[in-house]
């Protein structure tokens, strides 16, 4: 027995009491990974969580927050084909069961907030779109989310529920996609969240529409079964549903539960 041998074996007795030791604490995330968050969010919360995961950051120091934005439904599959991730915040109550009958959340989710459509129009707006029946005069050219997105399935809600049907140049896997068409001047009207054309700035204009009121989103959120860092993502989760948390998600746009 070598005298190499002898150390590597010692070497190898202490990573694996180590590791033992940050199972044993049950919630040694700081140790474990540093005090990375990884979060799932929907594309409609990239402003509104980026800042959030800002402010969380400087109230928990050590801690890093980690972001991928997307499509609620593609978050989903991700999720349920293991991609590493600690919270998950969907657009949608039908995106977020995809991961918890996958058996894939840690608890109950809990909405974290609600969101509307608008139509997202060029500033000005120089179509004279007044509804959702403006969308469909011919020669206008729409941008809408595909179906399986929660901004896709709340639009074919809403036109359903106008009795307004029409095709769109365009569809796009996440809100973020279709609001860009408009400001790239490549369709003349978008159906996404009010939220998402606030953020916009002057650059574009929302017409609020009735039917909008029969397809508003609730916005779940969860802490997930796999989660490499439950405590931090715990404490996420409770911050962006503090008052502060809250504060930030009203401002850009968003509503209060319902109840609440």
């Amino acid at each position: 027995m070598t005298v190499r041998w002898i150390r590597a074996a010692l070497a190898g007795v202490a990573a694996l009491a180590l590791g033992l030791t940050g199972c044993g604490d049950g919630g040694s995330a700081a140790t474990d990974r540093g005090g990375q968050v990884t979060v799932f969010a929907a594309a409609s919360l990239t402003e509104s969580f980026t800042k959030l995961g800002r402010d969380f950051e400087a109230t928990h120091p050590g801690t890093t927050v980690t972001f991928n934005f997307a499509g609620s439904s593609a978050l989903a599959i991700q999720i349920t084909q293991g991609a590493p991730a600690d919270v998950f915040a969907a657009a949608s109550p039908a995106t977020m069961k995809t991961v918890t009958e996958a058996g894939d959340a840690a608890g109950d989710p809990v909405t974290l907030v609600r969101n509307q459509l608008v139509i997202a129009v060029p500033k000005g707006n120089p179509h004279r779109v007044a509804g959702l029946a403006d969308l469909a005069r011919p020669g206008t050219k729409v941008a809408l989310c595909a179906a399986q997105v929660p901004c896709g399935a709340a639009a074919g809600t809403a036109l359903g529920a106008a009795g307004v049907r029409l095709t769109p140049v365009t569809l796009e896997q996440d809100v973020k996609g279709a609001l860009a068409k408009v400001k790239l001047g490549e369709v003349d009207a978008a159906l996404v969240y009010r939220t998402d054309v606030r953020t916009a700035g002057d650059e574009l204009d929302a017409v609020e529409f009735p039917e909008s009121a029969r397809a508003v989103n609730d916005y779940p959120i969860v802490v997930l079964k796999r989660a490499g860092n439950p405590d931090g993502a715990r404490a996420f989760v409770d911050y962006v549903r503090s008052d502060a948390g809250r504060a930030v998600l009203t401002a850009a746009g968003f509503q209060a539960p319902q109840g609440q």
